[in-house]
């Protein structure tokens, strides 16, 4: 009687580990919390991630620049010019699992090149992700807190 006890414990105790197990432990991200302007590194490389959406595809609009080359501004003007996105825009899907698909544009012919990203941490501050094949180039964000209008 105590051996059957003793398995039927056992048995019990197998049970709850293995279930433990197949608890998903991937995090699990918000889009609103990837949207809104970061910073690379404290330098003058920035990426904004907008609400903006690009096609019926769900796509969200994104751009990115260098602030010694050009300001936001410029980016912003040279869109309305062109009354389309360009060099330095790229429109993206975020998946709550830290997938992130981005296609980014080109004024040359249309071109669009498509990049995908893991994002591996996301917080109110922090946005640390790296190319899906290749886990070496690791890019890391810190979001710029920018003033009510």
């Amino acid at each position: 009687m105590r051996k059957s006890i003793k398995l039927l414990l056992l048995a019990a105790c197998g049970v709850v580990l293995a279930s433990c197990n197949m608890i998903n432990n991937s995090p699990s991200y918000q889009l609103s919390d990837l949207q809104g302007l970061w910073q690379e590194n404290n330098s003058d490389d920035f990426v904004r991630f907008t609400t903006e959406q690009s096609d019926e595809a769900g796509y969200l609009l994104g751009y990115e620049w260098d602030a010694s080359d050009q300001d936001e501004a410029t980016l912003l003007a040279e869109r309305e010019a062109l009354g389309r996105p360009g060099n330095g825009w790229f429109k993206y899907m975020f998946e709550s699992k830290g997938d992130l698909h981005e296609i980014h544009l080109m004024n040359n012919k249309g071109g669009e090149i498509p990049k995908e990203y893991i994002v591996s941490k996301l917080t109110d501050t922090e946005l640390v992700y790296y190319e899906k094949n290749d886990k070496k180039d690791i890019s890391y964000f810190t979001k710029v807190v920018e003033p009510k209008k």
